[in-house]
């Protein structure tokens, strides 16, 4: 019977890993994946602005589509350490890694409010973003029903804490971590710790070059960024409109 009993605890153990690998496979767990991401924030008075975003993200090193996000807000300068945020993204998500058939349509609908505060100690300059989102999910099951909509609405609490060091008027690096915290079911959603080497092109414009490990509670994936970020003052353009 103890022969008999180990035997059956390692067969449980094989297929309990063979099976984790192969859900490791399905959803492209072991690939390197790429985030190609803009930033914009366009000032277009002494206390407003407008937030631009799109990000590209894909399962593998720049092929097989995961998500497109795009994202746009009013920016409320409170002062030059203070800014809040009322914002909208559109989010497309195809859920499967390649090889596997596309069951899913996922697109969702995202109104956002965001603080972020700044503080600044020796060289380091510290950013935290508060933000609440209200998450408006629509899916659907190609395969069995496409008719049916299997939508819900869901809302979250993030929190990250970025740190950027300058090393000359020209490089810098950049860390943050951010977590992700749902307001039902299971509190836990992902976190993601990033790093990355940054270049300040002109005073408008700057690129990154970053790794992200994205953890959720079953799975991590690891992803390279690039990251563009030009912001602009357009209030000569509003001034020029207005007159």
């Amino acid at each position: 019977m103890k022969k008999i009993s180990t035997f059956l605890v390692v067969v449980t153990a094989i297929l309990n890993l063979n099976a984790q690998n192969g859900a490791n496979q399905l959803n492209g767990e072991k690939e390197l994946g790429s985030w190609f991401m803009y930033f914009g924030t366009n000032k277009i008075a002494e206390k407003w602005s407008i937030h631009t975003e799109a990000q590209f993200r894909y399962y593998e090193t720049a092929s097989n589509f995961n998500q497109m996000l795009l994202r746009t807000g009013v920016n409320y300068h409170i002062n030059s350490d203070a800014i809040a945020t009322l914002g909208y993204g559109y989010i497309d998500t195809d859920p499967t890694f390649v090889g596997s058939l596309k069951e899913a349509n996922l697109s969702e609908h995202r109104i956002f409010e965001q603080f972020i505060l700044k503080n600044k100690v020796w060289e380091f300059n510290f950013e935290h973003r508060y933000r609440l989102e209200q998450r408006f999910i629509s899916q659907t099951n190609i395969l069995s029903d496409p008719e049916q909509d299997l939508g819900r609405t869901e809302h979250r609490a993030r929190y990250r804490l970025q740190v950027t060091l300058p090393l000359t008027d020209t490089f810098f690096l950049n860390f943050y971590d951010e977590i992700f915290l749902n307001l039902q079911n299971e509190a836990f959603g992902q976190n993601r710790l990033y790093a990355a080497v940054g270049v300040n092109v002109t005073s408008e414009l700057s690129m990154q070059f970053g790794y992200l490990k994205n953890h959720f509670r079953q799975a991590d994936f690891d992803r390279l960024q690039l990251g563009i970020v030009f912001n602009t003052d357009l209030r000569g353009v509003f001034k020029e409109k207005s007159e």
